[in-house]
């Protein structure tokens, strides 16, 4: 009697372990289907100040992103530079107030951009411009190229409806910082004239993350 029950007992032991081992062998591309899942592509944008790393969000901002990423794989940022800072102390014609610091090209490829895209407006996308949030710059909707731009702190006047803009459109966020936002806030605090960083902070490059 004692040994089946301690037949019975090892045989479940070792069912129970096979399953563990399994499971353990299955978890690593269980966790990359789910980051494939979710619509995510890790950009890291090296400056001479260190690195920003965003998640690019293909899933919600899909357009918006594809066309960030056409510049990012055609080496179009690389020796670009944050040209532009937006602090709370240098908008004294704007009632509406914002914080963000803005980028651009190399200056190689300014006149060799790609078309600009259509807006995804945030009532579309339910992506919101909130710290360290990432959009793109625009004059009319529907005009954005290549300039993209990092929010410090929540700034809810740059969503749909929100007044920054008189057209009430909003910019296109389509992902967020998930590391680098003490970058972005050294970049913010450097000199500037009007608006304009002086010197501009260069990007040494803008790639996938491996």
């Amino acid at each position: 009697m004692r040994k089946g029950i301690l037949a019975s007992t090892i045989a479940v032991l070792l069912i129970a372990g096979g399953a563990c081992a399994e499971s353990a062998e299955e978890a690593p591309q269980e966790a990359e289907e789910s980051a494939q899942a979710t619509g995510m592509v890790r950009v890291v944008i090296s400056t001479d100040f260190g690195d920003i790393e965003v998640d690019i969000d293909t899933g919600n901002a899909p357009g918006t992103s594809a066309n960030f990423l056409r510049y990012v794989d055609a080496g179009h940022y690389d020796g670009g530079q944050f040209h532009r800072t937006v602090t709370m102390d240098n908008q004294p014609n704007d009632t509406v107030r914002i914080e963000v610091i803005q980028a651009s090209v190399n200056e190689e490829f300014a006149e060799r951009g790609f078309d600009p895209i259509p807006m995804e407006r945030t009532s579309v996308t339910g992506l919101r411009h909130v710290d360290g949030a990432i959009s793109m710059a625009r004059g009319q909707p529907d005009s954005a190229d290549s300039s993209f731009f990092f929010c410090i702190n929540d700034q809810p006047s740059l969503d749909f409806g929100g007044n920054r803009n008189p057209d009430l459109q909003g910019f296109a966020a389509f992902g967020q910082v998930v590391s680098g936002m003490d970058v972005v806030r050294a970049i913010q605090g450097q000199p500037y004239e009007g608006q304009t960083l002086t010197p501009p902070v260069r990007i040494t490059s803008v790639r996938r993350a491996d």
